[in-house]
C-alpha cells in the first residue's frame, strides 16, 4: 500500500515563477524517503503541499488512498504529522504535558485516554521526565522530541521531518536521528526534508530535487555512486566520497583504500 502518491504536481508562489514542476512521486507505507536538495530547490514547499498547507497549482496528492482536497484536509492532517526546523514555533502549551495534549484535545480524545497517550509517547521518545517543565527550558534536541511525541500521540501514520535537525548541536541532532531510526523500525512512514547528505544516507530512498524538478531518485548507494547527479544538484559532497572520486579520476587502483573510502562515505 502507498502512503503518499504525488501526481504531476506543480506550484508557484508568484505568476510565471514555478517552485515545483511536474512532480511525480510515490512513497510506500513504512518507507523512509529523503527529499534532498539545496536551498531553493522546492523541498520544503513539497512538504507543505503534502499536509495541505499549500494547494497545488496543478496535479493531485493522495494520502493513504484519500485525495487531498479542501474537504479531506482535516482528516489527512490526523494521519500526517510534521516536525519543522524551529521547534519553538510549534509549542502552544505552558508545559510539555500541555503541549502534547494540545492535538489530542482538538481530536476530543477522552481525558483518561489522553493521559495514557501522553505518558506512553513521552516515554517512547525519552521526554517523560520533562512533562511538567516549560518547553522553552529544554535543549534543542529535547524540544524536537517533544514535538515528535505530540505527533505520535495523535496516532499519525506518516511523519515529515522538515530540516528538523538543522538548528541542533551534534548531541541534539543525534537524539532526533536515533528517534527517526526507532520510528522506522516500528513501521512508520518517514519523509526527511534536508540538504545534508549524511542524514539522507539513513533512509531507504533518496529523491534529489533541483530547481523544482526531480533530478534523480534511488537508494542511498545508487545516489552516492552517481557523481554527475551529485555535481548537478549543487550539494556539498561528503569528504570521503570526494577523495574517492579524485582518486578514480587519477586512475588509482588500490582496491583496499577505495573500499575503505566508500565505507566511510556510508558511515559519516
Amino acid at each position: 500500500m502507498n502512503s503518499i502518491e504525488i501526481k504531476n504536481v506543480s506550484y508557484q508562489y508568484q505568476p510565471n515563477k514555478p517552485v515545483l514542476q511536474e512532480i511525480n512521486l510515490t512513497i510506500k507505507k513504512g518507507e523512509w524517503v529523503t527529499i534532498l536538495g539545496h536551498n531553493g530547490s522546492g523541498k520544503s514547499t513539497l512538504s507543505k503541499l503534502i499536509i495541505g498547507l499549500l494547494k497545488p497549482k496543478t496535479g493531485e496528492i493522495n494520502v493513504n488512498g484519500i485525495p487531498l482536497t479542501q474537504e479531506t484536509v482535516y482528516d489527512i492532517r490526523q494521519k500526517v504529522g510534521i516536525v519543522f526546523q524551529n521547534p519553538d514555533n510549534q509549542f502552544v502549551g505552558v508545559t510539555v504535558r500541555d503541549d502534547i495534549a494540545f492535538g489530542l484535545e482538538n481530536l476530543q480524545i477522552p481525558r483518561e485516554e489522553m493521559i495514557e497517550r501522553i505518558e506512553t509517547y513521552a516515554r517512547k521518545v525519552n521526554v517523560l521526565e520533562y512533562l511538567n517543565k516549560e518547553p522553552h527550558a529544554l535543549s534543542g534536541g529535547q524540544k524536537q522530541r517533544v514535538a515528535i511525541a505530540g505527533i505520535l500521540a495523535m496516532h499519525t501514520d506518516i511523519i515529515i521531518f522538515d530540516e528538523a535537525t538543522s538548528m541542533l548541536d551534534p548531541k541534539g541532532r543525534n537524539m532526533v536521528l536515533e528517534t527517526m531510526k526507532q520510528l522506522r523500525h516500528e513501521g512508520k512512514t518517514i519523509i526527511t526534508i534536508t540538504h545534508t547528505m549524511n542524514e539522507a544516507l539513513l533512509s531507504d530512498r533518496i529523491v534529489v530535487l533541483k530547481d523544482g524538478r526531480i533530478l534523480k531518485e534511488g537508494s542511498s548507494q545508487t545516489i552516492l555512486k552517481d557523481k554527475t547527479t551529485l555535481e548537478k544538484s549543487n550539494l556539498e559532497m561528503l569528504l570521503p566520497l570526494k577523495v574517492l572520486y579524485d582518486l578514480e579520476q587519477e586512475n588509482y587502483t588500490n582496491k583496499r583504500i577505495k573500499d575503505l573510502l566508500w565505507e566511510l562515505s556510508l558511515n559519516v
